[in-house]
């Protein structure tokens, strides 16, 4: 039996504090749900369809005077946004009417010129409200068979026990990241989505790493029980856990403070993945597996053939 040295021990998994975390979890899942159900997202034009145009002027734009050139023109619901340098400008226009792509760029560019600058129209994309719509069934489609995937591949590596609870933990992530996109409205594109898709694959190695420690102690740590060898699993990977954590979120502020707006969605997505995956890791994932009365019995390769009984000491 080897010796453990903890350098902390915090009792993660007592029962107050299990329920007090899954119901917490469960507070934050059913907020998400019904802000998606009643307030939705705040899609982009890779969803719902429109025209995004790069414009670069020699001086410091003016949003406003843009917005107002934009409206005058007819091109109502315009979202115009600094990109990067206040002389690079982002503009979103929903679907146009049916016109040639040359035309609405010409119509656009004598709308953006009229204030009295030159301007560089330096990029010009066309997404139709379909293609925008396949590309949220898609997107919804990438996210589910990921976690199908993730809940096989566990139960095979573990046992269904922590297979189910590394899925729960995966989904909770999942969830409160895109629910935290819709309370607070925040833009939600492609980006978006692949931020999520990072978050589990962050979020599924910070819970593996924790239950192949888990599965050593359950058979280093003789007479044990799985919620005290669970506790001193997740004390020994506490220190591996927090570090990644904040080096990584060191990283991802800084792309968020330095990275302009058009990055902005993705940084705050990982931002917000990377701390609930950090919680969901230590708390759902093994308090889920404990709710299902996980044991190292669980982990045992089964006998398969009667005779060999006879000859187990």
């Amino acid at each position: 039996m080897r010796i453990i040295s903890k350098k902390t021990s915090i009792d993660f998994l007592s029962p107050v504090r299990r329920k007090i975390a899954l119901a917490i979890s469960a507070v934050f899942v059913i907020v998400s749900l019904v802000s998606l159900a009643t307030r939705g997202l705040d899609f982009g034009i890779d969803f719902t369809g429109g025209i995004l145009l790069e414009v670069g002027y020699e001086q410091p734009a003016n949003l406003e005077e843009i917005r107002d050139s934009l409206a005058s023109a007819g091109f109502v619901d315009a979202q115009v946004q600094l990109f990067g340098r206040d002389t690079d400008v982002l503009v979103r226009l929903p679907p146009q009417p049916e016109e040639s792509a040359t035309a609405v760029r010409d119509q656009l560019q004598a709308t953006l010129e009229a204030g009295g600058q030159n301007i560089d129209l330096r990029r010009m994309e066309t997404v139709s409200a379909q293609v925008g719509s396949e590309l949220a069934e898609r997107g919804a489609l990438a996210m589910v068979v990921a976690l199908l995937l993730i809940f096989v591949y566990v139960m095979i590596r573990f046992q269904w026990k922590f297979s189910a609870g590394a899925v729960a933990a995966l989904a909770h992530d999942a969830i409160f990241t895109v629910g935290f996109f819709s309370i607070f409205q925040l833009p939600f594109d492609l980006t978006v989505v692949a931020a999520v898709l990072a978050v589990i694959g962050y979020s599924l190695n910070d819970t593996v790493v924790a239950f192949d420690r888990i599965r050593e102690n359950f058979f280093a740590l003789r007479g044990v029980s799985a919620e005290e060898a669970m506790n001193i699993s997740i004390n020994e990977m506490l220190a591996r856990t927090l570090i990644t954590g904040l080096t990584t979120l060191l990283v991802l502020i800084a792309l968020l403070t330095l990275g302009g707006e058009s990055i902005a969605p993705f940084s705050i997505a990982l931002i917000v993945g990377i701390i609930i995956g950090t919680y969901s890791s230590i708390y759902t994932a093994s308090a889920t597996a404990l709710v299902l009365n996980v044991s190292p019995q669980d982990l045992i390769e089964p006998i398969k053939d009667p005779s060999l009984i006879d000859d187990l000491p």
